[in-house]
C-alpha cells in the first residue's frame, strides 16, 4: 500500500499553516468513507474501510491551489471531500490517497436580488444556503434528501437533482457560474452570464464531474423568488403502468408540477397505510408558482387525472410526504443489523420505464434469495422520459464477503436490466466507484470523449482514481 511520505505531509503544512493538515487516526477515519451502504453494513461484522494517509482542509481557494500543485507534484493521489453524503463511495480514498475536506470553504459571499443568483463557497450546506435565502424571501429550488447534510460544491460535482426537480430543474439548470482549481493548481472561473454562445458550454466539465478533473471552490446559483401559490393532491392509481401514463400526459401537456412522485403499491401501503387500498400505488403531486399559477397548473392536471381513472385523495398524503421525506433514520437502523439496505436510481425514456420497473422487480425476486424487499417509484419526470428509484432490502450472512456477493447480485441486475432495455445507469447519485464498471456500457462510443478529458484534465491519473471512470480503462497520457 502507497503511503504519503513524512516529507509530504510536513510540506504540506509548510505551504499551508498550522491547523490544515492532519494525519491523526480519529480525522482519518472520519473521512475514510462516505454514505456507501455496502461498507457502512461490511463494518457492523468488523471490516474498516481504508483510511486516507492525511486530511488537508484548506481554508480558501488559494490553499486549494498550493495543496493540489503540491500533492499531484509529489504524484500522490487526491480525493475531494464534501460532507460525505454521496453513496455511491466516489469520496472514499484510493490506496495512498490525500483527502482534501472542503467543509472549512463555508462562507456565503453574496447574493445578487437584481440577477437572481447567489455565488457561495463550494463547501455551504445547502439546507443552512435555503434557510438563508428563505429569510430574505427566496428559494434555491434545490431540495435533495441530503439538504441537510450535503455540501453545494459536492452536489455539482455529482450532478444532483432536488425533489422539486420537475419545476426548477436540477443542478445543471441552476449554476449560473463557478470556480474550480485544476490538478496542478491553476484556478479557473466560469462567470455567470444568462446565456453564452462562446463555444461549449464549459460549466458542464464540471457539473458530475466527480473529483476526476479538479476541485471546485465557488459556485454561483440561480435563485426564486417564494412562491406565493401551491396546489397539493394525491391519487390512487391501479398500477404503475397506469400511473407512468398518466405522468407521461403531464408532461406531454407541458405542464411542469414541482412535485411528480408515483410509488407502486409495497411503497403505497408501507408510508401511505390507510390512504391507499390494498395493491394500490399512489400519485403525490404539488404545484407552486406565482399567484394563480399552481391553481392553473392544478386544475388541468387533475382533469386529466379523473379522466384516467384515478381515484383523488386530498393533499393530506402529499403534506404527510413534506413532513417525512428526509428522514432517513429507519433505513440507518437496518443497516446497523447488518441488512443491506440501498437505493438505485435509474432513468429512460417513456418508452422503456414501465417495462424496466416491471423487470427489475421480478428478475431482483426470483434470482436474488436473500432479497426482503424490493420497491421502486418515479420522482423526476420530463417531456422525454422518467426516472425509477428502486428501494431494497436485502439480509446476506453476517460476513462482508457475502455481503459484498448480495450486494453486487442486486446490483447487477438492476444495471443489466436497465442496459439491455435502453435506459441509463444514474439519474441523480452519480457513478463514484461501484456504478464506474458500467460508465463504458451506458456511455457508448462517446465513453472516448470522457476518456480524453480524463487525459487532458488529470495526465497522471491523480484525481479520484477510480472513480468516475474504471481505474483499469483510464488513461495515464493523454491521447494522440
Amino acid at each position: 500500500m502507497m503511503h504519503v511520505p513524512d516529507d509530504v505531509v510536513t510540506g504540506l503544512r509548510a505551504r499551508l499553516g498550522p491547523g490544515r493538515v492532519f494525519d491523526d487516526p480519529n480525522t482519518l477515519a472520519r473521512r475514510s468513507l462516505d454514505t456507501w451502504p455496502l461498507p457502512l453494513v461490511q463494518q457492523v461484522v468488523g471490516r474498516e474501510p481504508p483510511a486516507p494517509t492525511c486530511v488537508v482542509r484548506p481554508g480558501s481557494t488559494e490553499d486549494v491551489s498550493r495543496a493540489l500543485a503540491y500533492l499531484t507534484g509529489n504524484g500522490i493521489p487526491v480525493v475531494p471531500y464534501g460532507a460525505g453524503s454521496g453513496v455511491q463511495g466516489g469520496a472514499a480514498p484510493s490506496p495512498g490517497a490525500a483527502v482534501i475536506d472542503l467543509g472549512a470553504l463555508d462562507q456565503i459571499l453574496a447574493l445578487d436580488e437584481d440577477n437572481l443568483t447567489v455565488t457561495v463557497q463550494a463547501g455551504v450546506v445547502l439546507g443552512v444556503l435555503e434557510t438563508w435565502l428563505g429569510k430574505r424571501g427566496y428559494t434555491g429550488g434545490h431540495y435533495p434528501q441530503s439538504i441537510d447534510l450535503a455540501q453545494v460544491g459536492g452536489l455539482v460535482a455529482t450532478r444532483s437533482s432536488g425533489q422539486f426537480s420537475t419545476h426548477y430543474g436540477s443542478i445543471e439548470d441552476l449554476v449560473a457560474g463557478l470556480e474550480a482549481v485544476l490538478p496542478d493548481g491553476r484556478v479557473v472561473r466560469i462567470e455567470s452570464q444568462p446565456r453564452r454562445a462562446v463555444g461549449p458550454d464549459l460549466r458542464q466539465l464540471w457539473l458530475g464531474s466527480e473529483g476526476a478533473f479538479g476541485v471546485i471552490t465557488e459556485v454561483t446559483l440561480k435563485v426564486f423568488p417564494r412562491p406565493p401559490d401551491r396546489w397539493l393532491q394525491a391519487y390512487g392509481v391501479a398500477s404503475m403502468r397506469a400511473g407512468l401514463d398518466v405522468i407521461h400526459g403531464i408532461m406531454r401537456d407541458g405542464w411542469k408540477p414541482a412535485v411528480v412522485r408515483l410509488h407502486d403499491a409495497v411503497e403505497a401501503a408501507r408510508s401511505f397505510r390507510g390512504a391507499v387500498s390494498e395493491g394500490e400505488c399512489i400519485l403525490l403531486l404539488l404545484s407552486e408558482g406565482p399567484e394563480g399559477y399552481a391553481r392553473a397548473e392544478g386544475a388541468a392536471i387533475d382533469a386529466r387525472a379523473r379522466a384516467a381513472g384515478l381515484r383523488p385523495l386530498g393533499p393530506k398524503p402529499v403534506e404527510s410526504w413534506l413532513e417525512v421525506r428526509n428522514d432517513v433514520r429507519e433505513l440507518e437502523k437496518y443497516l446497523r443489523r447488518g441488512v443491506i439496505v440501498d437505493t438505485i436510481e435509474v432513468a429512460s425514456p417513456w418508452t422503456a420505464i414501465a417495462a424496466i420497473y416491471e423487470q427489475v422487480i421480478h428478475r431482483l425476486v426470483e434470482e436474488v434469495p436473500e432479497m426482503i424487499v424490493a420497491s421502486g417509484h418515479s420522482s423526476h419526470s420530463y417531456a422525454q422520459g422518467t426516472n425509477l428509484y428502486f428501494v431494497l432490502g436485502a439480509q446476506p450472512l453476517r460476513d462482508a464477503d457475502d455481503m459484498a456477493r448480495v450486494y453486487e447480485a442486486i446490483w447487477a441486475r438492476v444495471m443489466e436490466t436497465t442496459l439491455a432495455l435502453g435506459g441509463t445507469i444514474s439519474h441523480h447519485h452519480g457513478v463514484g466507484r461501484f456504478r464506474a464498471r458500467w460508465v463504458p456500457q451506458d456511455l457508448g462510443t462517446s465513453y472516448e470523449l470522457l476518456r480524453r478529458l480524463k487525459a487532458a484534465f488529470d495526465p497522471l491519473g491523480l484525481m479520484n482514481p477510480g472513480s468516475l471512470l474504471p481505474a483499469e480503462l483510464a488513461p495515464l497520457e493523454p491521447h494522440p
